[in-house]
């Protein structure tokens, strides 16, 4: 018999009908070509008869060439064929059905876990609701560059926390897809297996503190457009986003104090005497919404406008390659710890947590209360 579907001016003379006009493509495989509306738009499903003889159907979607059609349909029919199951499961019932594993397995916590990253990144998310034979590399790459924390705003401290964060999504959600492919509801790992965590993300970045006479000799090497801006973090220990957003009108010159908006929202600090006058001076001839730091072109500060001038001048004083804009922002941090002041206070005026200070320039604190006890006498 002729075949009925294998163009379009065949499939235009068809009559639309609920059952698919079907062609054969092997013994007990075939596609289907359905329309239900003479002006409608028709679609493909896929046949196949397993080896107790059932009838298994896989809708195809909309495909403008028989071809492609077909070889969509003998795809899933060759991965039943090798076992894979031919219900459609999405991505978003892998990742459950991996958790549901773990909690059997009397991995609690692991679960507890794993299901908080799905549910933050994958059950409400477009790769959530795709089917597992479908999903692609491109797709699985999209998922992980969406973590990443990439902005104007983010400094390079924020965008190494996000890519290590992302590796260990990556991680989970490669497990379940994985467990997918073993209980062979999918044929083959292709879709995931080549993606690649991101490199050396895991630890943090090494030689981040400047000494005085380091920041002296950068500050010496910079031009003077980067140079304000150096100051700036030093003086405050804001993120660069925060302070490329600056306007003139967020510095409060009676109150001695600045308003940062950035990545965690907007907040109201104070600044030492130093910074006040700095910021006086910078922003004298400026209002409202004009940058308070700006390039020499007028323009305001962006990632892309600073990192390679500031490699320059990291490159000029002779400092560490590891040095990036974000030691400045370590380095007022740690001086800010090492004088002695509070962590929560230090967490206000930087923008961040408690805990993260704590973490990571808790240990600076030690020589802080070494000094202190120093200072008493106890025999």
């Amino acid at each position: 018999m002729a075949n009925t579907i294998d163009s379009k001016n065949k499939r235009d003379r068809l009559a639309p009908r609920r059952e698919p006009y079907w062609e054969l493509l092997k013994k007990g495989a075939a596609i289907g070509y359905r329309r239900l509306e003479s002006d409608g738009e028709g679609t493909w499903i896929a046949r196949w008869r397993d080896d107790e003889g059932k009838q298994k159907y896989r809708a195809l979607g909309n495909f403008k060439e028989f071809d492609d059609a077909a070889k969509a349909a003998r795809a899933w029919v060759t991965a039943c064929e090798q076992g894979a199951s031919p219900k459609v499961t999405t991505v978003k019932e892998v990742c459950e059905t991996y958790v549901d594993a773990l909690k059997a397995e009397g991995r609690t916590s692991t679960a507890k876990d794993a299901e908080g990253r799905f549910s933050r990144l994958v059950y409400e998310a477009t790769v959530g609701k795709l089917a597992i034979d479908k999903l692609k590399t491109s797709n699985v790459q999209k998922w992980m560059n969406e973590q990443i924390d990439d902005d104007d705003e983010a400094d390079e401290e924020d965008i190494r926390r996000s890519k290590d964060t992302a590796n260990r999504n990556l991680a989970t959600f490669k497990a379940a897809l994985n467990l997918a492919m073993n209980n062979r509801l999918v044929a083959t790992d292709a879709g995931w297996k080549t993606v690649k965590a991101f490199p050396k993300v895991g630890a943090r970045r090494k030689d981040a503190f400047l000494g005085m006479e380091q920041r002296t000799a950068l500050l010496k090497a910079s031009p003077d457009d980067l140079k304000l801006l150096v100051k700036a973090m030093l003086l405050t220990g804001a993120r660069p986003g925060e302070l490329a957003t600056l306007n003139a009108s967020d510095f409060d010159r009676r109150l001695g104090c600045l308003t940062l908006k950035g990545k965690t929202g907007s907040r109201t600090v104070a600044i030492s005497t130093a910074a006040a006058a700095f910021f006086a001076e910078v922003g004298k001839d400026k209002i409202g919404a004009a940058p308070m730091l700006a390039t020499s072109y007028g323009q305001r500060w962006n990632k892309d406008s600073w990192k390679k001038i500031f490699k320059e001048s990291v490159d000029a004083a002779k400092l560490p390659s590891a040095v990036v804009m974000y030691s400045l922002r370590h380095t007022a941090i740690s001086e800010m710890i090492l004088a002695g002041m509070d962590s929560f206070i230090v967490a206000k005026l930087a923008g961040t947590s408690v805990a993260m200070i704590e973490a990571n320039y808790g240990h600076l604190k030690h020589s802080v209360v070494t000094a202190k006890l120093d200072a008493v006498a106890m025999l």
